[in-house]
């Protein structure tokens, strides 16, 4: 937009929000993305209570990382996916939808009705290795903001955080 017109995302200070494909209750995955090549996200310890487990699955390798909150390897992810990435893919699927999560971790899924473990067993055909935890940290910060902001009042005032998203004023 050479001539000095600003596209509709550039003068908009929203970003669109896909709405998820079905709603997901979030006891066991509080937190789920597509980002960072990954599908990455934070699932619940089946046995206690104040552990998480912090889970992804790289996008084309496959390669998977599973750890505790506190950098501690996950017991269950050695060769294999593990429950937490099995609950993680689960997940995503429930609020992306299958096709999008097939399609931003470049899974092949031939099946009529493809579900969350159409993907997994597409995945985990190609003998995937373990990846590197060291994403582990930011996804668990990221977690940790997105649950800050629960705790908010409700407001329509701006955040001062949130300064980064688009404005309608062009950068010299």
């Amino acid at each position: 937009m050479g001539d000095g017109a600003l596209s509709v995302w550039e003068r908009s200070s929203t970003v669109r929000v896909v709405p998820p494909a079905r709603p997901r209750k979030l006891a066991k995955v509080p937190f789920v993305e597509l980002a960072d090549g990954r599908l990455q996200g934070v699932v619940s310890s089946g046995s206690d209570i104040g552990r998480v487990y912090v889970s992804s699955v790289a996008a084309g390798s496959y390669a998977f990382a599973c750890s505790t909150n506190n950098n501690r390897p996950c017991g269950g992810a050695h060769g294999w996916f593990c429950k937490h990435i099995d609950a993680l893919v689960t997940e995503a699927v429930v609020q992306y939808g299958v096709e999008r999560v097939a399609r931003y971790l470049k899974v092949d899924v031939t099946a009529a009705d493809p579900g969350a473990g159409d993907v997994i067993d597409a995945m985990t055909s190609t003998h995937p290795a373990q990846g590197d935890r060291a994403a582990a940290a930011q996804v668990f910060s990221r977690f940790l903001r997105h649950l800050s902001y629960l705790e908010l009042a409700p407001t329509t005032a701006p955040l001062p955080e949130m300064h980064w998203f688009p404005t309608t004023r062009a950068v010299a």
